[in-house]
C-alpha cells in the first residue's frame, strides 16, 4: 500500500471507531480487527502503520471528532508530512479543501477537565507498559525473571514484573503453564489490599473474567473459600479455564441477576472475611490502554455508574462479617466514583472505619488512595479499605 492509501485506511477506521463510540458499539481494537479481516491485501507492515496512525489520532483528540477525516487533519497539524498525503491519488484521501476544520487537540473532554484537575491528564495518554503477575501457586518471581530477559520487578507489587518490550505472552510457555498472568501493577495492588489469607472466606463481587480472583487465590495458597461473582455470563465463563491453568482449585463462580444480586448471596450474609468490590466505572484510569473510551463517557452514563457503585457498596457490606474487610476499588480518577462514594458510605454506616490499603504507593484521597500513571507508573485506580465494626 502507498502511504496515501494507508492514510485513507486510517481515516476509514477512525470513521468506524467514532461511529461505534457514538452508539456504544465495539471497542477500537475489535473494529480494527474486523476491518483488516476483510482486507487481506494489507500486509503486516501496512497494518502496523495504519494502526499507529489511528491511535495517534485517537490519543490526540479528547473530544470525539466529527469524523475520521477531521481526526486525521488534526493529527496532520502535528505531523506536517501527513498533509502531503492528502493528494487525491488512487486509494488516497482527497486534497485538503479551504475551510476544512481539523479536530482540536485536548487530553480530556471539556466537561471532565475540571473534575480531573488533580491529575496529570497528559500521563493518561502515554503508552501503557506490559506488566505480569507471577502466580505463586506455580512459580517464584526470581525463577521467572531468569526466563524473561529484559523483565524487571515492579516497584511495589511483590509478584509483579514489568517487561521492557512487547511480548506475545499467550504464546510463551510460562503463560501456558499458568506461571504468569498479564495484570497491571495497580490491579495487583488492589488484590494485595484485600490481605486475603489461607482458610478465609473471600468474595470477589465484580469478578469479570477473574484477574483479581486469581491473584486472591494465590494469596490464599489455594486454601479457603473464594467466591467469584458477576452479572456478565460471558466474562465470568472465562474464569474456570484460567483457574485450571493457574492451579487455583478453591474458586467458586456465581452468576448474578442484575438488580437481584442479593438473592444469590443469601448464604454469605455476614460471613465473609473480605469482600472486594472492583466496581464497574468510567475507566478514566485506563485511558492509556483504551483512549477512545474518552469518546464514550457522558454525564448520563457517569450518573448511572455512580448509582450502581453505591448500590454495590451497600450489598457488599451485608456480606462482611463483624471485624471483616471491604475493599472498594475503581479504575477511575474521578472523586464521584472514588473518594466521594466512600465518604457517603462511611457517613451512612457508623462504626465502619477506613485504613490505608497499603503502605505505598499512592496519594491519599479522602478515605482511600489514588494510584496514577504519573505518580506511580500504574493505571489509574482509587482504592479504599474499610473495616466493619466488631
Amino acid at each position: 500500500m502507498t502511504p496515501s492509501a494507508r492514510l485513507q485506511s486510517a481515516i476509514e477506521l477512525l470513521d468506524a471507531i467514532i461511529t461505534a463510540a457514538r452508539g456504544a458499539g465495539p471497542a477500537a481494537d475489535t473494529v480494527i480487527a474486523a476491518y483488516f479481516k476483510t482486507r487481506r491485501y494489507a500486509g503486516s507492515g501496512d497494518r502496523r502503520a495504519i494502526r499507529e496512525l489511528v491511535y495517534l489520532a485517537i490519543r490526540r483528540a479528547g473530544e470525539r471528532p466529527e469524523n475520521g477525516r477531521a481526526a486525521m487533519l488534526g493529527l496532520a497539524e502535528n505531523e506536517p508530512d501527513l498533509r502531503d498525503l492528502f493528494d487525491g491519488s488512487p486509494h488516497g484521501p482527497a486534497p485538503i479543501a479551504n475551510g476544512e476544520s481539523p479536530a482540536p487537540a485536548s487530553a480530556v473532554p471539556a466537561w471532565l477537565a475540571p473534575r480531573l484537575a488533580h491529575v496529570d491528564t497528559g500521563a493518561l495518554l502515554e503508552r501503557a507498559p506490559l506488566d505480569l503477575r507471577v502466580n505463586r501457586l506455580k512459580a517464584d518471581r526470581g525463577d521467572v525473571l531468569d526466563e524473561l530477559p529484559g523483565a524487571a520487578p515492579t516497584r511495589f507489587a511483590p509478584s509483579g514484573l514489568r517487561l521492557a518490550d512487547s511480548l506475545p505472552v499467550e504464546q510463551h510457555p510460562l503463560w501456558r503453564d499458568g506461571a504468569v498472568e498479564v495484570q497491571d501493577e495497580g490491579s495487583q495492588l488492589i488484590a494485595l489490599a484485600c490481605r486475603a489469607q489461607p482458610g478465609e472466606t473471600v468474595v470477589d463481587l465484580c469478578a469479570g473474567a477473574g484477574g483479581k480472583t486469581l491473584a486472591l487465590a494465590a494469596d490464599m495458597g489455594g486454601e479457603g473459600r473464594l467466591i467469584a461473582c458477576d452479572t456478565d455470563r460471558g466474562r465470568l465463563s472465562r474464569l474456570p479455564p484460567r483457574a485450571e491453568r493457574a492451579g487455583a482449585a478453591n474458586i467458586e463462580t456465581r452468576l448474578l441477576d442484575p438488580n437481584r444480586e442479593a438473592e444469590a448471596l443469601v448464604d454469605l450474609l455476614g460471613v465473609a472475611d473480605c469482600v472486594l468490590v472492583d466496581a464497574p466505572c468510567s475507566g478514566t484510569g485506563t485511558w492509556r490502554r483504551n483512549p477512545e473510551a474518552r469518546w464514550r463517557l457522558t454525564p448520563d452514563r457517569l450518573g448511572r455508574l455512580t448509582s450502581l457503585q453505591s448500590r454495590l457498596l451497600e450489598l457488599a457490606a451485608t456480606l462482611v462479617r463483624p471485624g471483616g474487610r471491604l475493599i472498594y476499588a475503581v479504575c477511575s480518577l474521578l472523586d464521584e466514583e472514588g473518594a466521594d462514594q466512600v465518604a457517603t458510605f462511611l457517613a451512612a454506616h457508623p462504626g465502619w472505619r477506613a485504613a490505608r490499603p497499603f503502605p505505598a504507593p499512592g496519594i491519599d484521597r479522602g478515605a482511600g488512595v489514588l494510584l496514577s500513571p504519573s505518580t506511580d507508573g500504574t493505571d489509574g485506580f482509587f482504592v479504599a479499605s474499610i473495616e466493619s465494626p466488631c
